[in-house]
């Protein structure tokens, strides 16, 4: 059985009936996992009892203690907190931070007995879009090693593209797992808000944040998505199951074709329209939508995120984790600290979001990006209350770009995450499927298909991605 190739459902068959147990499968991940993390770099730490691991997860299997991911194994962003593990968010301030707790999606995974592979490289604090911004050095795409994976979850993308794990853990603030997982050539899904626990992740923008799975297809994202749902006593933005509805395939697909005529590569905007003609073919209706104030979406992302960090990156003072550096006074030690212990793109956005929250320039940017947001919201819903079941972009506008290309232009990396970032405004869930290839440079990279649904319609898109898949014969 070719175990690097298979479906959570395939290895849950052959463990439960003897075939393979889930030290074969752990053995095999965690071989292909340190054969090429030099060469991809998708681990910071690939766990050294990753075998002992499998081992507990035979035993609950000859209990009969089976769940659907008992015995999987799965990647974990650095940015989620695992009991007794380095949890850095990349970056050199937490570099000696050992969790003291789990995240709560960390423990209902290990309820269920899956197989923790390492933990995932990332941008620094879950800033960037590309994993350059690692304090350890950056991520390289899979599909061709002199590109980036996308990012934040570049890690986490690159290490279920390359078959370092079955399935993976990101975090999604304003695209971080949809745009990876276009770039990387994989499935990636950011829930509804709220409806994936919070707790335990290294907040970023709290109003934005989101924990989802990346997987090779969507019903194993699926799996994984459904093992973490659910409410939870210690993030009061939790959503119960039962705020969830009840999936339904999606049958009339608006496209805001006046979004994209701008910064879309002529081949991405090629193969999208090649691929709604196939959705049209089999019977789903394309129509063109109008949200008037989506084209604001990027800069009102770059006032409310960089705001959100600021406040959630003050408690980072480098004395509790032993980077401190000392200066001549209390206010030099935080100084010299932060200035080390931070990277660029962190120390930008919390400039950036310090000033637009300082008197007189708060009601200038922030109060009216929260606004302006609140009147991207309203586009959404009514697109959604006019009959259409969901949406569809292109994820990203280019394929995935050289690294050190965009390192100097933050505003050019920036529009990276245009199509992604009105779904974390709004608070919807959207998913990325890969819909081809493209060549560049003599390169053949992935390209990824977005498709949003409403609040608490995350089954909706799980149908949508699986029908998408069979239309274009994607295991």
């Amino acid at each position: 059985m070719d175990i690097l190739n298979s479906t959570i459902e395939e290895l849950r068959k052959a463990m439960d009936e003897g075939v393979l147990s889930a030290v074969d499968v752990a053995k095999a991940y965690e071989e292909n996992a340190r054969n090429r993390n030099d060469e991809i770099h998708a681990y910071l730490e690939i766990f050294d009892d990753v075998e002992e691991q499998a081992q507990r997860a035979d035993e609950m299997i000859k209990r009969g203690e089976i769940y659907p991911l008992t015995g999987i194994p799965i990647a974990i962003k650095d940015n989620i907190l695992i009991k007794g593990r380095i949890a850095s968010g990349a970056s050199k301030i937490l570099e000696n931070y050992t969790a003291s707790y789990d995240a709560t999606v960390i423990q209902k995974l290990k309820e269920q007995g899956v197989v923790f592979i390492g933990r995932t490289n990332m941008d620094e604090f879950a800033m960037g879009s590309s994993t350059e911004n690692s304090a350890f050095g950056e991520t390289k795409n899979p599909h061709d090693t002199t590109r980036v994976p996308g990012g934040s979850s570049g890690g986490s993308a690159a290490a279920v593209s390359a078959n370092m794990a079955l399935v993976a853990l990101g975090t999604d603030t304003g695209g971080s797992i949809r745009q990876p997982a276009a770039l990387c050539g994989v499935v990636g899904f950011k829930p509804t808000y709220g409806a994936v626990s919070r707790y335990g992740a290294i907040a970023m923008g709290s109003s934005l944040d989101q924990i989802g799975p990346f997987a090779r297809n969507a019903r194993d994202a699926q799996m994984v998505f459904d093992a973490i749902k659910g409410s939870d006593f210690y993030d009061a933005t939790s959503l119960s199951e039962s705020t969830l509805k009840e999936p339904h395939k999606p049958k009339k697909i608006g496209v805001p074709r006046h979004f994209l005529t701008k910064g879309v590569d002529k081949e991405i905007m090629e193969a999208f329209e090649a691929n709604l003609k196939k959705l049209e073919q089999n019977g789903y209706e394309i129509v063109d939508i109008e949200l008037p104030s989506i084209e604001y979406a990027l800069a009102v992302y770059y006032i409310v995120m960089p705001a959100e960090v600021s406040t959630n990156l003050a408690r980072y003072d480098g004395i509790r984790y032993g980077v401190a550096k000392k200066g001549e006074t209390l206010l030099d030690d935080y100084s010299k600290t932060r200035s080390n212990g931070f990277g660029d793109e962190s120390r930008r956005r919390i400039l950036l979001g310090t000033f637009v929250l300082s008197s007189g320039y708060a009601d200038a940017y922030y109060r009216k990006a929260h606004a302006v947001r609140g009147q991207i919201r309203e586009d959404f819903k009514k697109v959604f209350e006019s009959g259409v079941d969901c949406i569809a972009t292109p994820t990203t506008p280019t394929p995935a770009f050289k690294i050190g290309e965009k390192a100097s232009d933050p505003l050019a990396m920036y529009a990276a995450d245009i199509f992604t970032v009105p779904v974390n405004l709004t608070g919807v869930p959207a998913i990325s499927v890969p819909m081809g290839k493209v060549d560049t440079d003599g390169a053949s990279l992935p390209i990824g298909m977005q498709f949003i649904a409403p609040q608490y319609h995350d089954g909706d898109l799980f149908e949508m991605a699986k029908d998408f898949e069979k239309i274009n014969n994607i295991k």
